[in-house]
Parts: C-alpha cells; structure tokens; sequence
C-alpha cells in the first residue's frame, strides 16, 4: 500500500470523531489535496471523504450494538453535529436505522428483510464466475455483492451466499444486475485447518474492489473472486450481513464445486438470519470460544427469537 494511504487511513481511524476535512487529512501526508485524493481512490476505490464516513458509520454500529450509549452520543463520538444528519447517513450506509439496528443487537426478535435496491427502467444483465478461497483455509461461507460502489452498503443491486470449499473454486450467479459499471464485492468467513478445522474462523474479503466490472442488458459478465484476509485499505463494511457460518461440508454438483447460489431468505415466514460486523483491518483467528463465534474480530451476533 502507498505509505501516504497508510498514514491517512491510521489517522482517519485514531480521528473519526474529530471534525475533519480531506484538506486536514491530506496535509497530514505532506500532499496537495488533488495528488492525496487521486493516490487514494486508486489504493481503495473510493475517495478520502467516502472513506472517512465510512469509518464513522462502523465505528456507529460497534458503539450502538455494544455499549448504552445514547443515539445523540453516539452522533456526537463519531464526528457529526446533528443527530439527525447521522440518521440520514446510518440508515442509508447499513440499511436499518439506528434505533433498528440496537433493538435486533438486543434480541428483541425484530425480523430483517434482505436489502433490495429501489425499483426503476434500468435495463439488466448477470454477472457470473466463480470463488476461490487462499491457500490454507477450510470451506468457507461467502457474501456476494453487487454494489454502485467499492462499499459493501445498502443496497446490493444483486446478492448471494455461496458455499467454496477448501480445495476448489465454487460456481456463483448474480442475475437482474442494473447495466453500467459496478463493483463486485465478498465478505466471507472461513474455516481454518489442522486438528479441528471448525475451530479456527478467518474473515476473508474479495480481491475487485478497486476493479470495475462492466454490465450489459441482456448478457453474462464473466468475473472470477479471488479471496483474500483483509487489510486497513479495504472499506468497512457497512450492511448488515447474515450470519456466515463455515460449513462442515459442501457438496458439489456436476460441474460446479458447490451448489447454485440462491437469493438470501426474506419475509416473515422465515426466521431472520443472525448478522455480524466485519472490521475495516485484518482480523486474527484464534481458539473458538465454545460460542460459535469467530474470535479475533469486532463483531456482533443478532439472534432472532422465535
């Protein structure tokens, strides 16, 4: 990573709550403002400013989920002046507003439907390929996106979860992807290895978020997900996400190493899945817990109650 990336995104982590501008953060580099800005967007695929509210909102959904911090405090701790301007960005980042948000970190048994973009006359096609997981990780668990930009937030223009086992690539559709260009993006949780493989949990992310993938109304676009531990350049996630649980096993059907991935499960009729935060930086993996829980990671597990 540029060293001049690396300071401001540290910076940018150590000073969300302070009233910053890219001005200040780009003079913390010892760059013109123009040169930082375009160093940046190449690094991350966003720009300074995306990035910095970015940061906020992550740090919004830790302080909501795991402290009894009010609303307004939390605005004021993340670096916004008005409540209701941190509202606006919240629910507009994660796709549930801030007060949602806590009421499911509580349990109160709240169901979540899946995000879906807003209805319109673009014209679609399907973006379609497989995912590979790194060296030296067991199956894994993935979140597929389609997003307008290098941010995994609400909404996904096309999403699935597939399964990727350890040894081989698993075969993924999206279908009614609006035409243009767009960003494929992963979050997955992986397995790891030795003795007990269901022991260890790893989160991984996709490698194209700086890469643009080109759509087309009526046709497939090919695109192959290479996946890969996170670093401090990578955007924070945003959405909530369902629970991705490695699974022991995945079983392959002929001509793919895994299943066909289906659309996420909305409606009242189903239980909401549990979700959990991905931190913006590289997360260790450790012992489990005896919870389930990937340890090493800033994350909150939402249980639905039935």
């Amino acid at each position: 990573m540029d060293a001049a990336v690396e300071s401001a995104i540290a910076y940018m982590r150590e000073s969300f709550g302070d009233p910053l501008t890219v001005t200040d953060i780009a003079r913390k580099t010892l760059l013109s403002r123009f040169h930082f800005s375009r160093v940046f967007k190449e690094e991350t695929g966003i720009s300074p400013g995306q990035f910095l509210a970015a940061v906020r909102i992550h740090e919004a959904k830790r302080l909501i989920a795991g402290t009894s911090m009010t609303i307004a405090e939390i605005s004021a701790a993340v670096g916004y002046t008005s409540p209701g301007s941190f509202t606006h960005s919240f629910t507009a980042g994660v796709g549930l507003s801030p007060g949602r948000f806590r009421r499911l970190c509580r349990e109160d048994g709240e169901g979540l439907a899946p995000p879906r973009p807003a209805g319109g006359r673009s014209r679609h096609g399907s973006v379609a390929g497989t995912v590979r997981l790194p060296p030296g990780h067991g199956n894994a668990r993935v979140y597929l996106g389609v997003f307008a930009t290098a941010v995994v937030r609400y909404p996904a223009l096309a999403s699935a979860v597939v399964d990727v086992p350890c040894d081989r690539p698993s075969c993924y559709v999206l279908h009614d992807v609006p035409e243009g260009s767009r960003h494929l993006l992963a979050v997955a949780v992986a397995a790891g290895t030795g003795h007990d493989p269901q022991a260890v949990r790893t989160a991984l992310v996709g490698d194209r978020g700086t890469t643009a993938v080109t759509v087309t109304a009526g046709a497939v676009t090919s695109a192959a997900v290479r996946l890969r531990p996170a670093h401090p350049a990578d955007p924070p996630v945003l959405l909530a996400l369902p629970e991705l649980e490695p699974p022991a096993m995945v079983v392959p059907r002929p001509g793919c190493a895994a299943a066909p991935p289906g659309p996420l499960p909305a409606g009242r009729d189903r239980p909401a899945p549990r979700l959990w935060l991905l931190p913006g930086a590289s997360a260790p993996s450790g012992p489990d817990t005896g919870r389930r829980r990937p340890p090493g990671r800033q994350e909150v597990w939402l249980r639905h109650s039935s």
